[in-house]
């Protein structure tokens, strides 16, 4: 069994050319205020000092959002770039401490209607749960006095001609009047709002025809009830209002909990580090600290079960780390005195000191959260196709409803509002914007049956597109266990008795071993039995004899174990420690699993005819092995997370959409980067924080299932939107020309949208079938 360099730390990242540089201290670090714990320092061109800092947002609701932030930063002196992710509601800001601070940074994304907290658990935290409880609130309102007001309303829809009292009807449409004020002045607030922030920076969302229908609807509402015979008519139209607020609220309030539940799910990962560690005093005596505390230098005792709390040197003792999640290295990496350790990295075996070389931002594991965070604050490159129409289509209707109500200001002023309302209303993008949304409803909870979640439906949008498939390799392509594919023995039967002895470890090996084996009659009793990190098994059999199974050099008396192949075990009896002491008993061999279905999965890629590669932190000459029996002939090993996302930039570069599938947190920087990701149900937190969805059911297979749906489900939003387009291009007419009254609409819009939603509906038919 070989041990395992540590790979190069990772440096701070720069940008826009600023170099990265030591973090200051005093007056210059005491002006990053607030934004201290979430901001690097750079070296700016002219050689000043930067600061990149990552804040969260809150309150953005499209895409327009990020620009108005951007706009209102780069406004503020001493800015040099801000980039707003909207998707991940993350932003990157590079700024001069010299020329402004941080409170005015915040106020300035605080004037512009959005909150922002560092991008650190406990603010970003408690910036979530304001969100959350004003979504909640709002929502309590929509949906609970849109009832009441339906129940006003049911009345009047009822009853026949001369049956109601004109003071009775009347009475009703003011008591409805007094229960929609609340929906329109908290409920819909955030749609007012986005609004008004689209308009002040001349852009155009989906909220301003949304909120010109909700004002001009409640305006000539009000209008009718408290002067029936007006201007405004008799008709009013506030269970149609409040429902329609209600409804768009509750798709806000579930994108709103899908993204709070990636952002919990990446706080959770990177509390990997321990709060706390052991640091050994000068005296020789113990004292807990905290991880921020230590200083390079500092000798720390980290027991078994516990996370290396930063990177450095094995100074006493030896054990075995767990780095999967962290170098993609599929085995427990033996730790002996000289050895590196990674932060974030699990001792597994025994108490070890260890000197610290590395900390905080430092550190490996810090390093893979700095490229995590630039991937996700990068732009996607292609804009949604919804968007892409709404855009044109939001434009005619405002000038549709103002040109008809001109037009009708000449021909009979009296129904200038209602055609005005009638075309706001019949062309209000409620089909248009249920397009997209519940047709990747109806495959999300389609796919989640048949065990892949997704966290952002984008997946669905990006799947159809993508061109190479990267997979990682341990834990995604192959399972987490090792099988025995060789055993060359001078006596089959101490196959057996090697196999009695590996069921006294826990070592991957030795649980490959006692799998393939049956126990066969007695097994032999064993005494005096050790195993020694990093070489192997030793024991004593009921004759006395001592037998060794490990590593061949320890095997054979040649002292510790050595690099070279590590797929391998030797079992024989103990000899003299000299040169030439002959052949080992038994030479077995082991290989990585393959996932069960890895060969159907890979070929029906292949078979749509996307490229494939394999990208792992794991030893080439493993990678190339596992490369060659799942038929991919791109493979690349001994990746480390900077070569794997250089690898993958590369191939967008060439203008491939990449889909990225792994496990492991060396991955997360990768996986955010991907054109579309998707992690193994079982692999680190942080990989299934940055992914598009995960996989629990562990099923390659289901992959190709995804990409078929997605493709199905891109076919249907077209269908969405083309019957969404078609329904307004036959009413906007007969609304123009005042053959349709606002209540007939009215109707028109709520059958579109139930057309178009019954559409989505049939995504969810003929997958559940495993594979």
């Amino acid at each position: 069994m070989s041990s395992a360099s540590c790979p190069t730390v990772l440096p701070v990242l720069s940008v826009d050319g600023c170099a990265p540089v030591a973090p200051p201290a005093g007056e210059a670090r005491a002006g990053l205020g607030c934004l201290v714990d979430c901001s690097q320092w750079q070296s700016g061109t002219d050689g000043q000092r930067v600061a990149l800092s990552q804040l969260v947002l809150s309150g953005l609701y499209c895409a327009a959002c990020a620009g108005i932030i951007e706009t209102a930063l780069k406004r503020q002196p001493g800015v040099l770039d801000a980039q707003v992710n909207a998707a991940s509601q993350r932003l990157s800001l590079q700024w001069s401490p010299a020329l402004t601070d941080a409170p005015a940074l915040l106020r300035a994304i605080a004037k512009a209607g959005y909150g922002a907290a560092p991008d650190v658990a406990a603010p970003a935290l408690a910036l979530r749960k304001v969100e959350h409880r004003k979504a909640v609130w709002r929502l309590f309102v929509a949906w609970f006095l849109m009832m009441q007001v339906m129940m006003l309303a049911a009345p009047a829809y009822f009853a026949e001609a001369g049956d109601m009292a004109p003071d009775l009807k009347l009475l009703m449409q003011w008591g409805s009047w007094v229960l929609t004020l609340p929906v329109m002045l908290f409920a819909a607030g955030p749609f007012f709002q986005s609004a008004w922030r689209q308009l002040r920076q001349r852009s155009l969302g989906m909220d301003v025809p949304v909120s010109l229908g909700l004002a001009v609807s409640f305006a000539a509402s009000t209008g009718a009830s408290f002067d029936p015979g007006g201007v405004f008519g008799h008709e009013v139209y506030f269970d149609s209002l409040t429902m329609f607020v209600a409804f768009l609220l509750t798709g806000r309030y579930l994108e709103l909990r899908a993204r709070h539940r990636v952002a919990a799910s990446l706080e959770a990962a990177l509390t990997q580090l321990p709060e706390l560690a052991e640091r050994i005093n000068a005296d020789g005596t113990l004292s807990q600290v905290r991880v921020g505390e230590l200083v390079v230098g500092d000798r720390v005792r980290v027991f078994a079960g516990q996370g290396f709390p930063a990177d450095g040197q094995v100074l006493e003792g030896g054990t075995e780390a767990d780095e999967a999640l962290l170098t993609g290295e599929s085995r427990p990496v033996p730790k002996r005195k000289g050895d590196s350790v990674v932060a974030g990295s699990v001792n597994l075996q025994a108490p070890v000191t260890v000197w610290v070389q590395r900390v905080g931002a430092d550190t490996r594991f810090e390093g893979i959260k700095a490229l995590m965070r630039s991937a996700m604050t990068r732009r996607p490159q292609q804009l949604r196709l919804a968007d892409r129409v709404g855009a044109f289509f939001l434009w005619g209707v405002l000038v549709l409803a103002a040109g008809g109500a001109l037009v009708w200001s000449f021909i009979d002023p009296s129904r200038v509002v209602w055609v005005a309302v009638s075309v706001l209303i019949v062309t209000c993008p409620c089909a248009l914007a249920l397009a997209t949304p519940s047709a990747w409803l109806a495959a999300t909870g389609a796919l989640a049956r048949r065990g892949l979640l997704l966290q952002r439906m984008e997946l669905l949008d990006s799947l159809p597109g993508v061109t190479h498939v990267v997979f990682d390799k341990t834990g995604t392509l192959t399972e987490d266990e090792l099988e025995l594919c060789d055993a060359d023995a001078l006596d089959p039967a101490l196959l057996l008795q090697a196999a009695a002895l590996a069921r006294q470890s826990r070592h991957p090996m030795s649980r490959a071993l006692a799998r393939a084996c049956t126990p066969g009659g007695d097994e032999p009793l064993w005494h005096d039995i050790v195993e020694v990190a990093g070489c192997g098994l030793q024991a004593r059999d009921a004759q006395g004899q001592v037998w060794r199974l490990g590593a061949q050099a320890w095997v054979m008396g040649e002292g510790s174990a050595v690099d070279g192949e590590v797929a391998q075990l030797v079992f024989g009896p103990q000899r003299p420690p000299v040169a030439g002491a002959g052949a080992p008993a038994l030479m077995l061999r082991f290989r990585e699993t393959l996932r069960a279905d890895a060969l159907r999965a890979v070929q029906a890629l292949q078979d749509q005819g996307l490229g494939l590669s394999l990208l792992s932190g794991d030893a080439s000459a493993r990678v190339a092995e596992v490369a060659a029996r799942a038929g991919i002939a791109n493979a690349v090993g001994a990746a480390t997370p900077e070569l794997k996302l250089a690898h993958v930039s590369a191939l967008q570069a060439a203008g491939h959409r990449v889909l990225m599938v792994g496990d492991g947190i060396n991955d997360a920087p990768v996986l955010a980067q991907a054109d579309a990701s998707i992690a193994m149900g079982q692999g680190a937190v942080v990989a299934k924080a940055q992914a598009d969805g995960f996989l629990l059911s562990e099923r390659l297979m289901d992959i190709v299932a995804a990409r078929a749906l997605a493709l199905r489900t891109r076919r249907v939003v077209r269908q969405n939107l083309a019957w969404a387009l078609a329904y307004n291009l036959s009413c906007i007419p007969l609304a123009l020309m005042g053959w349709l009254p606002p209540w007939a609409a009215g109707l028109g819009m709520a059958a579109s949208s139930l057309l178009v939603v019954s559409n989505s509906l049939r995504l969810g038919r003929g997958l559940d079938k495993k594979e």
